[in-house]
């Protein structure tokens, strides 16, 4: 009989091998599979003392600190939820607006709701406010507070505030029932309004202030929508203005002049233009009628650069983003040329953070995103 050359042995050998592996691969996956439910629970094991007892606040240093945790408006996107911004001064943690999914946001972020000491609202558009009712729902069934959670805004909240206690008056009392007083206790279940009359242009009413914090609002032009008011928050000499909704306004120059950070909200003409062009060609007139109307109380991304210019801010933060940034290259074109007016931004998305510490100049972003 003829020996296998040399070549032809080595072959051979190599096939022996790769057949043994593979038969090792398949027996590992066979009892991996087998094991899925133990390995998942040691898995589980692992990560729950860490992702439940996260707490992103203790870890900040001494500053002025913000979390988008919602950079959209009210369109559905993948990485912008619902408006919604943390503010954590020194040890306190602060929310502006409660949009769609950002209580669930904070979690995932390590920002504990029970840990909120107050909300802030700039306007009452149900974007901005349907996260409301699960906020307080969650600070108190998970915090050890003893008194709602208070919500301050200018005129109006009231009603807001009174519509969200009624619609959860029923589960206060079913989760009492359940947990008891050490976890829900009926004292600080829902919200208490803290209402404020918003300013006349020119001028900053002081709406909360203690622990070295201050939290102003200003007027801003959302016309229709009135009262709407943005937010300036400063602490350890660093200064945070927050927009709200509202078309290109002096006021938020005039207030934001020096400020370290400008989260200023922005809605691109060019894309909505874009939306309502196609809406027609749908046959879609309300969605037109819709994609047509909104321009004139928004401002585009070049007018919120303007006015940092103005303004001399350290830094623009977009947020707000309308519409949703979802495809590669959409946010060059979103952005319409803002960065050449005013090249110290960000566009802002789900998760993407600031620090401002104490007694420095520093702006250091230290999330992009979720």
């Amino acid at each position: 009989m003829e020996s296998l050359g040399p070549d032809a042995e080595g072959l051979s050998m190599k096939t022996r091998i790769l057949v043994i592996l593979s038969l090792v691969v398949t027996i590992a996956v066979g009892v991996g599979y087998t094991q899925r439910a133990t390995i998942a629970e040691r898995l589980m094991a692992l990560a729950l003392p860490k992702q439940m007892g996260t707490n992103q606040v203790e870890t900040l240093q001494d500053g002025l600190h913000v979390v988008l945790c919602g950079a959209g408006g009210p369109m559905p996107a993948p990485r912008a939820s619902g408006p919604c911004v943390g503010i954590v001064a020194g040890e306190q943690l602060f929310i502006v607006d409660t949009g769609t999914d950002s209580t669930r946001n904070l979690q995932r972020l390590g920002y504990p709701p029970g840990r909120i000491e107050a909300v802030f609202l700039t306007h009452f558009h149900s974007d901005h406010i349907d996260g409301l009712g699960e906020l307080a729902t969650i600070r108190w069934a998970t915090g050890d507070g003893v008194t709602p959670l208070p919500v301050y805004g200018p005129e109006g909240v009231d009603r807001v505030v009174a519509g969200f206690n009624a619609a959860y008056a029923q589960d206060f009392v079913y989760r009492h029932d359940h947990h008891g007083d050490l976890a829900a206790p009926l004292a600080a279940a829902g919200i208490t309004a803290m209402p404020f009359e918003a300013p006349p242009e020119g001028e900053l009413t002081t709406v909360f202030e203690g622990s070295g914090v201050t939290v102003e609002a200003l007027r801003v032009d959302h016309a229709p929508v009135s009262p709407a008011v943005g937010y300036r928050f400063r602490y350890g000499g660093r200064t945070v203005l927050i927009s709200g909704d509202t078309a290109q306004s002096d006021n938020i120059s005039r207030f934001a002049r020096g400020a370290d950070l400008l989260i200023h909200e922005a809605l691109s003409p060019e894309l909505i233009g874009m939306m309502e062009a196609t809406a027609n060609t749908l046959g879609n007139p309300i969605v037109a009628k819709i994609m047509f109307d909104v321009p004139d109380y928004h401002a585009s991304p070049r007018e919120a650069a303007e006015t940092a210019l103005e303004a001399g801010v350290g830094h623009l933060l977009y947020y707000h983003v309308v519409p949703p940034i979802v495809v590669p290259g959409q946010e060059t074109l979103w952005l319409n040329g803002a960065g050449e007016i005013f090249p110290d931004y960000t566009v802002g998305y789900d998760g993407v953070s600031f620090s401002l510490p104490v007694n420095s100049t520093e702006i250091i972003q230290t999330r992009t995103g979720m």
